[in-house]
């Protein structure tokens, strides 16, 4: 991205993201998901290192938090509250760890090989701060800004869990999370509904509505629960030496500790600790959203210190976000089997739930309507579990006036059918209408789908793992309507559909990835033009070898090369007839066919080309072969391909063009052919002789 673009992005990125901190941090009614509002975090922090003289002292980059809501009184923190930074998979938290071991080195002159962590589960709910004095609870507050909080004592006192007073009379305060069970989201929503009363999206929004609620009854009757995990003071006294022992001291003056926690002592322990928990999440009754991971001894915490916004000592592990940004970067439409229209969002590449996802459906035209969705715009996309991605809202915001309007087709993409929508009932007299579009050709899907078969077969690109059902499958689920489509797959578009999970659809993946390195007469072959077998696609792609002095040639290139043919440039080689000629020039003629090679272009697929072969290297060079009947020495592919490794021909009919008929036991009307044309007719023992064998 070029300095303008960047920073009209960074522009527009800051203003939507401070819009949505507001409602998050202020207002505690945030309007995207927590997944949606890092990955645009994410993205403005990778403008900004890109472009480090655009970045504002003012971008959100560089605050902890905002101003909270005048409505409740304000409190200021005895100790700034902090927020952790995140890490999204392995090798960032690797890079974390040594990071901290290059800090203690240099700073310190601590040179040691390995930190020991205590992970703890990270809980999604509302951080809250309980202030004692005497062992009394006097106050509780939100976080805020991290300097000034809200005071929401009354409504934290209804908490159970949360103790009014301790077994020790202590001046201490701590740090927790107050949350809701699933369950108690699903009664207060049920109750909601009926009220006609918007419903909350997650646990999370309803622990932050519920304790920010000027009337306390109201959040004593949502049942919330606690966890306490640190202490920022506790009156004159040291804290104390680990982590694990502040957990356990905790638990003695009578708060609620999470009891899964995991001393680590490497950070590959925490990777198991993560993996486990990430497996596991959903048997809990509380959300989590990944794990905590902090230096288990104080003395280190404190020789590590913190940021200028975190501290440098804990990080937080984010389980895969479920939620992303990314931009719409086109549109395309894919047909199904009941031919049904489906638009598709293909994306710039995103990760979501673990895995890489470049397209979504949209469903349908009225989905496309409501979104008020346009070919440029950024939008939330989401994946839950086993769904396949789809697009869930449009960020209006950030547009920059260059986004183009989508229109569905007036006729099928596919066979230029008229499309309709269909009659699926009456209500009051009139006719009620599918939201889909139906393409009126009955045989427009089983001729494409038939044709992706073909291509992806062995003897085509030979995509292992890619059968019949499974062709079907993705285009029903609008993966893939063409070829070129398949070598746009990622493991993350195909993980979520049944029959695959995470290891066999990075299998497939890989399968695919192969096949984009094809040879040339295997390509020739998958494209299913009518009159052009196995033989005749060899014949193709030997003489085009000949012309094209290269070991690879791109699709684009080689369409172009061929439609400069004429008919009767095709027939003068040997193994091509009128019918294989006028079928070649009919085929990449056609200005669907250039689309596809221009795709393939995209894609990466190559051809590989076969070595241009003279007789000086090789005995058979030039010649042409046809076989009849059964031979003894060799199967029928096995002397194929002595023939074209020999630098000769084979093809599938006799002709005045053909140099030899090899006659096995039985033959068939072939040999009588060759009889009648004089055509060579030799027996398996002279084509050994022939062969040097």
């Amino acid at each position: 991205m070029d300095r303008n673009a960047a920073e009209e992005r960074i522009k527009k990125l800051t203003s939507e993201i401070d819009a949505h901190r507001y409602q998050y941090h202020v207002l505690d009614a945030p309007t995207v998901s927590d997944e949606a509002y890092d990955s645009l975090y994410r993205e403005l922090e990778s403008l900004e290192r890109e472009h480090p003289e655009l970045r504002s002292p003012n971008s959100p980059t560089s605050r902890v938090g905002d101003e909270p809501r005048t409505e409740f009184r304000k409190v200021r923190h005895a100790v700034l509250q902090w927020s952790f930074d995140d890490v999204f998979d392995l090798p960032e938290l690797v890079e974390w760890d040594a990071r901290l071991r290059r800090y203690l080195a240099k700073e310190v002159g601590d040179r040691r090989e390995s930190i020991e962590y205590l992970a703890e589960l990270k809980i999604d709910g509302l951080k809250i701060i309980l202030t004692y004095e005497k062992g009394e609870f006097v106050r509780g507050a939100t976080r805020g800004n991290g300097t000034i909080g809200e005071d929401v004592t009354e409504n934290l006192r209804t908490i159970r869990s949360i103790p009014l007073r301790l077994a020790r009379p202590v001046d201490i305060v701590v740090v927790g999370e107050a949350w809701l069970s699933k369950s108690e989201l699903e009664r207060i929503n049920t109750e909601r509904a009926a009220a006609g009363e918007a419903l909350f999206a997650n646990p999370r929004n309803a622990a932050a509505g519920s304790i920010r609620q000027l009337d306390s009854h109201v959040t004593a009757r949502r049942k919330l629960d606690s966890f306490i995990y640190d202490i920022e003071t506790i009156g004159g006294e040291p804290l104390p030496p680990t982590q694990e022992k502040e957990l356990g001291l905790l638990r003695m003056l009578g708060f609620k500790v999470n009891p899964y926690l995991r001393k680590c002592a490497s950070i590959h322990d925490v990777e198991a600790f993560y993996a486990e928990w990430n497996e596991k999440r959903e048997t809990l009754p509380y959300m989590l959203d990944g794990i905590v991971v902090k230096a288990n001894d104080r003395a280190l915490q404190e020789s590590l210190g913190y940021t200028g916004k975190a501290p440098r000592f804990a990080i937080a592990f984010k389980f895969p976000a479920e939620e992303a940004t990314s931009v719409v970067e086109a549109i395309t439409i894919q047909v199904g089997r009941t031919g049904v229209l489906t638009p598709v969002a293909h994306l710039a590449p995103v990760r979501i739930a673990g895995t890489t996802v470049s397209r979504a459906t949209l469903h349908n035209p009225d989905e496309i309507a409501r979104l008020g969705l346009m070919i440029g715009d950024t939008v939330v996309v989401r994946k839950a579990g086993d769904i396949i991605p789809e697009v869930v809202s449009v960020m209006e915001k950030l547009r920059t006036g260059k986004e183009k309007h989508f229109a569905m087709p007036t006729a099928c993409p596919k066979c230029s059918s008229a499309v309709e929508r269909r009659v699926i009932g009456e209500k009051g007299g009139e006719k009620e209408y599918s939201a889909a579009l139906y393409c009126t050709n009955p045989y427009c899907y089983a001729v494409e789908r038939e044709g992706i078969i073909h291509a992806v077969s062995r003897k085509g690109f030979d995509i292992v793992g890619m059968g019949e059902k499974i062709v079907e499958q993705f285009m029903d689920m609008g993966l893939i309507a063409n070829l070129a489509d398949i070598f746009e797959l990622t493991p993350g578009d195909i993980a979520p559909l049944e029959r695959f999970a995470e290891k066999s659809a990075e299998k497939l993946a890989a399968s695919i990835e192969r096949a984009k390195r094809v040879p040339l007469e295997r390509f020739l072959f998958a494209l299913g033009i009518r009159h052009v077998g196995e033989e005749t696609a060899d014949f193709i792609a030997r003489f085009i070898a000949t012309r094209i002095r290269a070991k690879t040639v791109a699709p684009a290139r080689f369409f172009e090369f061929v439609r400069s043919l004429s008919v009767d440039d095709w027939a003068a080689l040997d193994g091509i007839g009128e019918k294989s000629a006028a079928s070649l020039i009919e085929w990449f003629g056609n200005e669907r066919s250039m689309k596809l090679a221009e795709a393939l272009d995209r894609s990466g697929v190559r051809m590989i080309l076969p070595e241009a072969s003279d007789a000086a290297n090789v005995p058979l060079a030039g010649k042409t072969f046809v076989l009849t009947g059964a031979l003894a020495r060799f199967t029928r592919d096995e002397a194929k391909r002595t023939i074209k490794q020999l630098g000769g021909g084979v093809s599938a009919s006799v002709s005045r063009k053909t140099d030899f008929v090899i006659a096995g036991t039985d033959p068939g009307s072939k040999y009588d052919n060759a009889k009648k044309l004089g055509v060579k007719i030799l027996d398996e023992d002279e084509f050994l002789k022939l062969i040097g064998s």
